[in-house]
């Protein structure tokens, strides 16, 4: 967008990204030319990852937990499955395009090449970071194994714009989705932007609950000028089809 003279975007978030992916955590296990190429195979003779792939290879990560705790719980104690919320937003998986996910996994993962100015064309137009000059709030979890935030402060460094970083407890998910309600986690935040992250983190101040209060203080900054008001459903030009959450929210992939 910034390329194109698209200014329709007023500020940009990144919660958990990777941007430079040098240290890319975890998923590096699975990712070389050989296991890439099994899964491009794969993936072309239907066009597509199965959902239910892709959440066994994040299942692997953390097996002691979302794996192997459930073998000794459910088969061979017998007990009925605890109540656990996050596995709710595990079992959401979404099938993935084949072209997508090869192009995804070998120019980012494998070639970090979206950091190189011009490394990557989407679209006919070369992408260069140092080109986003809006502002950008980069959030990233302390405990996160699928994304390091150590590798994620990169994000900031990378584009030209005034940006800010703040970690907050907990890992991938619950360090995300955690609301102030909760009064969980807690996070870090630092005025300035340092080389490394070890000295940011140094320098950092810790506050309890939520980073969601912070990140609403920063969007009212950087957006004052304009803000889009909410929308309501179906009082637009499109109509409410039916009910939510939707019929194909209620679709199950292993019935189609």
């Amino acid at each position: 967008m910034a390329a194109t003279k698209d200014k329709r975007i007023a500020s940009a978030t990144f919660m958990t990204s990777l941007v430079d992916f040098t240290q890319a955590g975890e998923l590096e296990v699975f990712i070389d030319d050989e296991q890439v190429a099994s899964l491009e195979r794969k993936m072309n003779e239907r066009g597509y990852l199965e959902g239910s792939e892709m959440a066994n290879t994040f299942n692997m990560l953390r097996s002691n937990d979302l794996i192997w705790s459930f073998v000794i719980n459910n088969y061979l104690l017998g007990r009925d499955p605890f109540p656990f919320d996050l596995l709710h937003w595990n079992c959401d998986s979404t099938r993935m395009p084949a072209k997508m996910h090869s192009f995804y996994l070998r120019n980012m993962y494998m070639k970090n090449l979206l950091r190189v100015p011009g490394g990557i064309t989407l679209a006919g137009v070369p992408i260069d970071l140092s080109k986003i000059a809006v502002p950008t709030y980069f959030v990233s979890a302390i405990e996160d194994h699928i994304a390091p935030w150590k590798t994620t402060y990169a994000g900031p460094q990378l584009v030209s714009g005034k940006s800010r970083f703040v970690l907050s407890g907990s890992g991938h998910i619950a360090g995300m989705i955690n609301p102030p309600s909760a009064k969980k986690y807690g996070y870090w935040t630092n005025d300035k932007l340092p080389d490394t992250p070890d000295a940011w983190l140094e320098g950092a101040k810790q506050h309890e609950g939520s980073w969601w209060a912070n990140w609403r203080a920063w969007l009212n900054a950087a957006c004052s000028a304009r803000q889009v008001p909410a929308r309501i459903p179906g009082k637009g030009k499109l109509k409410v089809i039916e009910a939510a959450p939707g019929a194909y929210a209620r679709i199950r992939a292993d019935e189609t």
